[in-house]
């Protein structure tokens, strides 16, 4: 729960001045752990009329934060997904703007598609980028984007996201679980809340002169879809579905469904676990599911 990783986590110096770019699942995590510490945090949102929205900023609309806004931001975290051309949106509107801010810390969330299919087999950020889907070609030349920016970045490679409101349990509860078996398939994963976490244990990792340009963010324990369906039933006293084979299923998956199961990977957290010392949260699904669960019923997270 958010209370847990305010407890465990430390703020950033008084003087630091947070901008979170795009104020979606994670970001809106972070935000709130940040503002829980303390910390001076601002968020952008697509429209303004949100609660939680301090900034307006759609490239879409060319709708821009004012310059006056973005005074004195000394750590940067970027959520926003690229533009279908495979071109940064805060790169590509805003990018004067950094290069005039005192950026201590830049951290862009990527995704661990770029490695592409590993047929199953462990990969770490040392292991080369073979993205086989477009959508993970884009995020690697926004990554490279970055990289070649001149700022202080930290790549955050992420795999499936989940937490309350957003996990398999929800899934199952609306009826539209399926238990579909491929042989030798394995997921990662990751709780919002881990990557809030990081997140900060990285920026303070930064100013203590450790900051690798790549991290894994993803829990210990790559799993199968069943494996994870089941132990949600099980939770929530219910039968899993019945079994089917992926062959059966595919014929029914939209293609961005089939692109998914099309890639095998186990993703390492030596890096950040044990290189940057970072200890999560929800270590497993396990623990995330219980989370999951207990704060379905009493929501304490960001909407």
């Amino acid at each position: 729960m958010l209370n847990e990783l305010v407890n465990r986590s430390r703020a950033l110096p008084a003087s630091a001045k947070v901008l979170i770019l795009g104020g979606g699942y994670s970001g809106r995590m972070l935000a709130a752990l940040l503002r829980r510490l303390g910390n001076t945090v601002l968020c952008t949102r697509r429209d303004q009329s949100r609660p939680d929205a301090d900034l307006l900023f759609d490239s879409d609309r060319d709708l821009l934060p004012q310059p006056d806004a973005l005074q004195g931001i000394t750590h940067l975290l970027s959520t926003i997904p690229p533009s279908p051309e495979g071109q940064d949106p805060a790169l590509h509107c805003l990018r004067s703007q950094l290069e005039s801010m005192p950026l201590q810390w830049v951290g862009y969330l990527s995704t661990t598609g770029v490695y592409g299919d590993t047929q199953g087999n462990w990969v770490r950020e040392t292991d080369p980028a073979r993205p086989g889907q477009a959508r993970s070609r884009r995020r690697l030349d926004c990554e490279e984007a970055w990289r070649d920016s001149g700022l202080p970045i930290q790549i955050l490679r992420l795999p499936g996201i989940y937490g309350p409101g957003r996990s398999v349990l929800n899934t199952v509860q609306e009826g539209r679980a399926r238990r579909i078996d491929k042989t030798g398939q394995v997921f990662c994963r990751v709780h919002v809340e881990d990557i809030a976490g990081a997140c900060l244990h990285l920026m303070h990792r930064s100013q203590e002169g450790l900051h690798p340009a790549i991290v894994n963010v993803v829990d210990d324990e790559p799993a199968a879809s069943t494996e994870l369906l089941d132990h949600a039933c099980a939770l929530l006293g219910r039968n899993a579905p019945e079994t089917e084979t992926f062959e059966q299923a595919s014929l029914q998956m939209s293609a961005m469904a089939r692109s998914f199961w099309s890639e095998n990977r186990r993703v390492s957290n030596h890096l950040l676990r044990d290189g940057l010392g970072y200890d999560l949260l929800h270590p497993d699904y396990r623990v995330g599911l219980k989370d999951c669960l207990k704060q379905d019923v009493s929501p304490s997270s960001p909407a």
